[in-house]
């Protein structure tokens, strides 16, 4: 909701806010989902946070929710996830815990996703789980705000055409190997991939559009508008995305080529080249953002 401290003379996304608080809070949750997936994926397929997190005592994890809440308020105060800056510590605050709520209800459900967790999870391994991974999530959160200071000055010459899909489509390889490449030769792609059937198979696709399209196209990140007046057949905000995700998958399926072994049959090579796509379709987002 729109808050006085925000608004200041010029500030063209406070008064945005003021005028369409709903949506200016829609893109900002969206924002905060996408900060902290770009920090928060590779971890999300780590097999050792999930260990601790089913073994960790009660009392311990009751601490490590205390905890979630002190750098992310740091950050609310100082950067966050919203389009305008925190001046109050009320605010930060609030702000806070709307960051922690949405870092557990994200995280968990890509977990369900991921098949980690299921109805056959006991609560408290589930919940460790849970508060385990948000931890990065929570500092991707903390830091969305600060993407939006990657914006060229307006006088810069911006790609166009071709030239443009060219360096989308570079941007997003390099940016899908640097998150997928860590996460290629673990055995927590053929353990997930295992799990899933083709309905949860498509599931994740959809998901890894979705996330992509967030990330570059809603979430207010640099140089959105941009992005959205390129001009070209694949520089339409959907066709980008879905060609991107086709390079990430592409990626995907080299990586597991060269560091997998017993690739066959081939519905156990699609299923993890879809697994391993969604970080890699993240990674190539972040990408394109750097360009």
């Amino acid at each position: 909701m729109a808050r006085s401290s925000d608004v200041t003379p010029g500030d063209g996304a406070a008064l945005q806010r003021e005028q369409h608080p709903w949506r200016a809070e829609g893109l900002d949750l969206i924002r905060a989902a996408s900060g902290g997936l770009l920090f928060g994926v590779p971890l999300l397929y780590t097999m050792e946070v999930w260990w601790a997190g089913t073994q960790t005592p009660p009392w311990v994890l009751l601490g490590l929710a205390g905890l979630l809440f002190v750098p992310v308020l740091a950050m609310s105060k100082t950067e966050g996830f919203r389009a305008t800056r925190d001046v109050r510590w009320r605010d930060a605050a609030r702000d806070t815990v709307e960051a922690v709520a949405l870092a557990l209800v994200v995280t968990a459900a890509v977990l369900v996703l991921l098949r980690e967790l299921t109805t056959d999870t006991p609560l408290g391994a589930g919940l460790g789980k849970v508060l385990y991974e948000a931890l990065p999530f929570c500092l991707g959160i903390g830091f969305a705000r600060h993407l939006l200071s990657g914006e060229r000055s307006s006088t810069t010459e911006e790609p166009r055409g071709s030239s443009a899909t060219l360096g989308d489509l570079g941007a997003t390889t390099v940016g899908a190997v640097i998150i997928a490449l860590s996460i290629a030769p673990t055995d927590e792609v053929p353990m997930i991939a295992s799990a899933m059937t083709p309905l949860w198979l498509l599931a994740m696709m959809a998901l890894s559009l979705l996330t992509t399209y967030a990330i570059v196209f809603v979430a207010g990140f640099s140089r959105q508008d941009e992005r959205h007046g390129h001009e070209g057949p694949f520089q339409h905000p959907i066709t980008e995305t879905v060609v991107c995700y086709l390079i990430a998958l592409a990626t995907a399926f080299v990586l597991l080529w060269i560091f997998q072994h017993n690739l066959q049959p081939w519905p156990d090579l699609l299923a993890r080249t879809v697994v391993l796509g969604f970080p890699a379709a993240v990674g190539g987002a972040a990408g394109r953002l750097a360009i």
